[in-house]
């Protein structure tokens, strides 16, 4: 079965009509998922096909170069072909110690080359974020300030409130990008003393008036961008088109606490918060704040609130500005939650911008969903719809659908009768395109069977 995936090479059938014979290189990623998963370990004569697609497709190089093992970082010190093989697995450098061997570590992080450096940090971060902390420590004022970038960067894995006083320093580098991704580091930690002083100076810009017949928010923007804001992050220059007041309000609100607004708006859920009207044109502004800081706190409760029922009219979560922000927002939510959320948004508003939103959806896709995409699928179909305008969803649901519901699919084989206004061969193209779905489904359900576990015998 892997030799028959690696053997799919992209435009290997020419250009045009796919057909209806399944895409068998976008079935390797889960193929490669699978047997990771079980433990399984890469036949020796497999690994240069499996280097050449991990070459090509960086999406494919963790798991395959995870299921190669030992012998393709053998072979990347013999090709230069293969050489990302080595920048790209953990080890892959010719002296990788041991994690459990101080020495070792500290050496090849005072002498090693940078890549090497980066992946060893990334590595000890895992197993013990204490530790990789403190070795960063130990060179930070003689690190490039490039490189202190790309390590700080590193942090964002168990970040916790051990790590604020180290990012308090680095709120005083020298480098600019350095100063900006401590202050935002320290955002994502809601207790920090940062989120504190940011959420201070948002709550002073946002009110409720109960003045008014129905209260609503308003907003007093900062006058000026402060050292001491710029200190925590705020950048004071604001891109072309946008206003100076604007930029400075949109950074303090997204680096503030959520957990400020409660008590500073009365009490209010934040779903009674996100329903109140905002005077003077700040709403838009105001809602992309708080989005931003729903998804960089992970939290749950304001992702929902923002993004509002999904068949809200126009799919308008009443913060939700773009479908990129909403994905974003839906990613914060447990895997159940966002799968019912994204098919009742399709059963509503139809495929044509679900496709963004199907992407952080949870594989394989659980079976409300999957009804609800093949459905509408189903009725793009008979309503005589533009066929090639769902080939993107439809890729997706040959990749993403439970290999489980090939059989409930069978009537959907049949080419239909085409509608007057159809476009031209439509009818012939959603039965192809049906049959490479089931015949895709029935393969991915073998391919996983295959990697089962035997059942031990009576």
């Amino acid at each position: 079965r892997l030799g028959a995936l690696l053997a799919d090479r992209p435009g290997a059938s020419g250009a045009g009509r796919r057909g209806a014979a399944p895409d068998l290189m976008e079935l390797l990623p889960q193929w490669l998922q699978a047997a990771n998963a079980r433990g399984y370990a890469a036949p020796p004569q497999a690994l240069p096909a499996l280097l050449d697609a991990a070459r090509g497709r960086t999406d494919l190089r963790p798991a395959a170069l995870r299921f190669a093992g030992p012998r393709a970082l053998w072979l990347a010190r013999l090709n230069p072909d293969w050489r990302f093989a080595l920048r790209a697995a953990p080890g892959g450098g010719p002296s990788a110690p041991d994690l459990r061997d101080p020495q070792g570590v500290r050496r090849l992080w005072q002498e090693g080359l940078f890549a090497e450096r980066v992946t060893l940090l990334t590595a000890l971060r895992s197993r013990d974020a204490a530790a990789a902390r403190t070795l960063l420590e130990e060179t930070w004022t003689t690190e490039r300030a490039e490189d202190r970038l790309m390590f700080l960067d590193s942090l964002r894995a168990g970040l916790g409130p051990d790590d604020e006083t180290f990012l308090e320093r680095a709120l005083a580098d020298r480098s600019r990008n350095v100063r900006a991704t401590a202050a935002e580091l320290l955002s994502a930690l809601p207790a920090s003393a940062l989120a504190a002083r940011m959420g201070a100076r948002a709550a002073a810009c946002v009110a409720v008036d109960r003045t008014r017949d129905v209260p609503a928010i308003v907003v007093e923007a900062p006058h000026e961008c402060d050292a001491a804001m710029e200190r925590d992050g705020v950048t004071a220059t604001a891109p072309a088109g946008r206003g100076e007041r604007s930029w400075w309000l949109g950074q303090l609100v997204e680096a503030a606490p959520l957990g400020t607004w409660p008590g500073r708006l009365g009490g209010r859920t934040p779903e009674e918060i996100v329903a109140l009207p905002v005077a003077d044109g700040w709403q838009g502004e105001l809602h992309a704040a708080w989005c931003r800081a729903a998804v960089r706190q992970r939290d749950a409760a304001w992702s929902r609130a923002l993004l509002g029922e999904p068949s809200a009219p126009e799919a308008g979560g009443p913060g939700a500005v773009s479908l990129a922000e909403r994905a974003r927002l839906l990613a914060t939510l447990d895997a159940g939650e966002r799968a019912a959320w994204v098919a009742g948004f399709i059963e509503t508003h139809g495929l044509s911008e679900a496709f963004q939103l199907l992407g952080v959806c949870a594989v394989p896709w659980a079976p409300p969903l999957g009804r609800a995409v093949v459905d509408a699928l189903n009725i793009a179909r008979d309503a005589g719809s533009y066929p090639w305008s769902f080939s993107g969803v439809m890729g997706l649901a040959e990749r993403c659908l439970d290999p489980s519901e090939a059989s409930r699919l069978d009537a959907l084989l049949a080419i239909p009768d085409e509608p007057e206004d159809a476009a031209p061969g439509a009818a012939s193209y959603w039965s192809e395109a049906f049959q490479r779905l089931v015949t895709t489904l029935r393969l991915r359900g073998a391919m996983l069977a295959e990697l089962a576990p035997e059942e031990p015998a009576p």
